[in-house]
């Protein structure tokens, strides 16, 4: 039986990028789908007391997430996917924090109207980006970020990889989840971060 996964994610995030480029490439081996959900690190930072500089970086990222979660309310699961690639793309390998460059050349990639860029200003759909942010934050606590990742129903905060495994390593590391997801009394694993993101050409 295939596995059951769910990922959250803030397109903004670099490690949740990466962690979703991992996820893409073992799905498409394994033969499972994944079921992809927006999280928001300005949601989850909104009553937090963060640095200045960090939370003036809130305003871009909510409108990369309430842009994916419109695409998820009025086009589905492919688009919201096939969005997150498009803007991730621009944002972390592209290397772009110009929200007004980026939105529009990924609403062309994905094939949707240049109206649709209205969508990151609305609020139109923040009920439902809510929503699914706090789905993915009740099921593994207050105190983590992006990515959160269920597997067959058991949610982690992680994996935070860099550079994203490929090939046997991106399976391998998949079983290694897989099987703390399988033991009930599992709850963390860390260590100290010691480089940045790395992406891959893309």
């Amino acid at each position: 039986m295939a596995d059951s996964v769910k990922f959250w994610f803030d397109p903004s995030c670099p490690w949740a990028w990466m962690t979703s480029r991992w996820v893409g490439e073992v799905a498409a081996l394994r033969g499972f789908d994944v079921e992809w959900k927006v999280m928001s690190l300005a949601v989850l930072n909104e009553d937090q007391d963060v640095s200045e500089e960090y939370r003036e970086f809130f305003p871009r990222a909510l409108k990369y997430t309430r842009l994916v979660q419109a695409a998820q309310e009025l086009h589905g699961q492919q688009t919201v996917k096939a969005l997150y690639d498009a803007l991730g793309a621009r944002i972390h390998p592209g290397g772009s924090s110009n929200p007004d460059e980026v939105i529009p050349a990924a609403l062309a990639e994905v094939g949707l109207p240049v109206a649709f860029a209205a969508l990151a200003d609305s609020e139109q759909y923040d009920v439902q980006m809510r929503a699914s942010h706090f789905d993915g934050m009740e099921r593994v606590g207050q105190d983590v970020g992006t990515p959160v990742i269920s597997v067959n129903d058991v949610a982690f905060f992680g994996p935070v990889v860099s550079p994203a495994p490929t090939g046997d390593q991106a399976l391998a590391l998949w079983d290694g989840v897989v099987a703390v997801a399988g033991c009930e009394g599992f709850f963390e694993m860390k260590r100290t971060r010691t480089r940045g993101p790395v992406f891959a050409a893309e």
